[in-house]
């Protein structure tokens, strides 16, 4: 039976980061959720935020985001700081593509990488984990770990390897991004699965992920959109404020073999139109990782 509550016809709130009076170190917390209606119904000031996307690893990141930020996809913590000082990003998601080629060898860099990252950024942060299951166990617990107090969101959990992230969030005080693949019943599922393990309906986020425009995302759009619905329906097992990784947009056939001398112009164009499209299916937080699509996407979202 589908559990009601009293924020029925409401997303929940969910808050992300931790200030020095809630035990961390941010200087600002964000809330996210809490809307009553379809997204740009109303105005909801603050909740629709830009992350941007760095990684530990650069080899596995777009060669059209390398050339445009040079030195700084090598060393993760000056990335980070200028992600929000420099490009204006609302939050920093960070990802651990270094256990793509080291594997185990990775593990004694991830709490320090953490750390540093934390150190450098002063909103809260997103952490994306390994995406390789037999390594996740040990990323998660050791971010989760190095960030403790400082309620990062963690991600992602997914139906079949979400004990590990649920794990860490739990043990370490942090949120956590429920993905599941294009499908409203699936969403609702890991929801409950993961309420069940003991993860608080108000530190989950779902990821419906997210196709590029032209590449599955006119699907993603019609789930995000019935999940919106669902929610403000009532059902409290898929009223949680959504999140987007549009990742998929800077490797689409048409950035790819686009000429060198409009590729970046076309790269930005993809991700600006597929990540603002996600607002208004209904996401929270849209990560992005051109930092110039940061910039268009905080100039449109202020009109």
């Amino acid at each position: 039976m589908t559990e009601k509550s009293d924020e029925r016809m409401a997303i929940r709130e969910v808050r992300l980061g931790a200030t020095q009076a809630e035990g961390g170190t941010r200087e600002v917390s964000c809330v996210i959720g809490g809307e009553r209606s379809l997204p740009f119904s109303e105005r909801t000031p603050g909740r629709l935020l830009v992350a941007l996307e760095i990684c530990d690893d650069p080899r596995f990141w777009p060669p059209v985001v390398r050339d445009y930020v040079g030195d700084l996809a090598n060393n993760t913590d000056e990335w980070a700081r200028a992600a929000e000082r420099t490009y204006g990003a609302d939050l920093v998601r960070l990802n651990f593509t270094s256990t793509k080629q080291r594997g185990f060898n990775a593990f004694d860099a991830i709490a320090a990488t953490t750390e540093a990252v934390l150190a450098a950024t002063a909103r809260p942060l997103i952490v994306e984990g390994s995406n390789e299951p037999e390594l996740d166990s040990e990323v998660f617990r050791r971010c989760g770990e190095a960030g403790e107090g400082e309620r990062l969101l963690l991600g992602t959990a997914e139906a079949d390897r979400y004990r590990s992230v649920a794990a860490a969030a739990l043990a370490y005080g942090h949120a956590v991004i429920a993905q599941s693949p294009i499908d409203v019943n699936l969403a609702k599922q890991l929801n409950i699965l993961l309420r069940e393990t003991g993860v608080p309906q108000d530190r989950i986020v779902i990821d419906p992920y997210t196709g590029a425009l032209g590449y599955g995302f006119e699907y993603t759009y019609s789930v995000m959109e019935r999940i919106r619905l669902a929610a403000l329906s009532g059902d409290a097992d898929l009223a949680m404020p959504m999140i987007s990784a549009p990742t998929d947009t800077l490797s689409v056939r048409e950035v790819r073999e686009a000429a060198p001398a409009d590729r970046e112009a076309m790269a930005v164009a993809w991700e600006f139109y597929t990540a603002y499209a996600a607002f208004v299916a209904g996401a929270s937080i849209v990560c992005v990782r051109h930092p110039l699509t940061v910039e268009r996407l905080k100039k449109a979202l202020e009109v």
